[in-house]
């Protein structure tokens, strides 16, 4: 599966947009729709898009910041499909990739998230959401925001 043009509107939503790099709330430099800065790619200078370096320092254009979303979001989804058993409906997929997209798909796939999914406990879910809503120890208005929208799609008829 793939996320829907839906769920890629609310992902674009909740994580922003900037054409230049910054630091979310976490303090992890930032740039495009919520692409993490890495360790590489501040040393060089460069981020990799679509297999080309291109430079960040002045900013992104809306077209290299939407093809680096393509690439972050391939990941989350990857991650996603190989990770769990069970059917899912669009807007349920839409809603965890979002949770893979911000919480890394490391994370995720070492979750009792995933434990509850695969068991096919879909009422239990969103229990497994809500607990996600810290950076650095401390409770993030925007994660319970973000996880309450998450819950909310993963809810939705589809």
């Amino acid at each position: 599966m793939r996320m829907s043009e839906k769920g890629l509107r609310l992902l674009s939503e909740w994580e922003g947009f900037a054409s230049n790099a910054y630091l979310d709330s976490g303090g992890a430099l930032t740039i495009g729709v919520g692409h993490l800065i890495t360790r590489s790619e501040r040393m060089s200078g460069k981020i990799f898009i679509s297999g080309n370096p291109v430079v960040y320092r002045n900013g992104l254009t809306a077209g290299q910041c939407a093809a680096l979303l393509t690439q972050d979001l391939y990941f989350a989804e990857s991650a996603l499909n190989s990770w769990r058993s069970v059917e899912l409906s669009q807007n349920q997929f839409d809603a965890l990739v979002s949770f893979i997209f911000n919480v890394g798909a490391t994370a995720f796939t070492g979750s009792t998230l995933l434990k509850v999914l695969n068991q096919s406990l879909f009422d239990q879910v969103p229990a497994q959401l809500r607990r996600w809503v810290h950076d650095n120890g401390r409770v993030v208005q925007g994660l319970v925001n973000r996880r309450e929208k998450e819950i909310k799609l993963w809810n939705e008829l589809a």
